[in-house]
């Protein structure tokens, strides 16, 4: 279990060192092996993460990872077949400096963009960043093993794994009353209308989706 979170926005006010410490704070308990944090060079796009080292050990499997000069990523979770994909990768003129699985993911996301989640076989919450295409990719396993929230508005897009990070950054709690009535009336936690609905108004639960930040 690790845990990831990150700010987009235009005003590079919202984005900052503290403010991305304040939101991994909020989530260190599930990474207690280190913190890592980064901020694009236009202070737009701000990541953090706190890792629980299971796969390579290694400080170089640290995160937020970079690769090929284009790709930055914040990962929490566990490719079971990764080592399948990497050998398919080399084959294909990749080659790794790690042992990780995240690596793996940027490289298979080079190679297949969005469609890499066709091919992986785990469980995962991921946002990666391409600085050529100027866009995020945020997706989250099938079953949601693995949480991702995230609040967007007015320009600003933040997520975290737990609503707690997104509360530390700003964000307010406002109560959905649809979602509060469903679970009175029905005994149930979820929207079968809009499975991404949380009990929290203007929050969604992410399962896969692409953002264009910057063009």
């Amino acid at each position: 279990m690790c845990g990831i979170a990150g700010i987009f926005s235009k005003n590079e006010d919202d984005v900052s060192q503290a403010k991305l410490t304040l939101m991994s704070e909020k989530i260190k308990h599930r990474g207690p092996d280190g913190f890592g944090y980064w901020i694009s060079e236009d202070g737009e796009l701000g990541f953090a993460h706190r890792r629980l080292s299971i796969i390579d050990l290694d400080v170089s499997a640290n995160q937020p990872m970079h690769f090929l000069d284009r790709y930055t990523i914040v990962f929490n979770g566990e490719i079971y077949n990764y080592i399948e994909l990497r050998e398919f990768l080399k084959s294909k003129g990749y080659s790794f400096r790690t042992s990780s699985d995240t690596e793996v993911l940027l490289a298979l996301y080079d190679f297949k963009g969005e469609r890499l989640l066709e091919d992986l076989d785990g469980m995962f919450a991921f946002v990666i960043y391409d600085n050529v295409a100027g866009s995020l990719f945020c997706a989250r396993d099938r079953f949601g093993e693995k949480p991702f929230y995230y609040f967007k508005e007015n320009g600003m897009f933040l997520f975290a794994s737990e609503m707690k990070a997104l509360w530390a950054a700003g964000v307010p709690k406002i109560p959905n009353n649809r979602m509060i009535y469903l679970y009175l009336a029905y005994n149930t936690q979820h929207n079968l209308k809009q499975p991404d609905e949380t009990f929290l108004s203007e929050y969604m639960a992410a399962r896969t989706f692409a953002l264009f930040a910057h063009r």
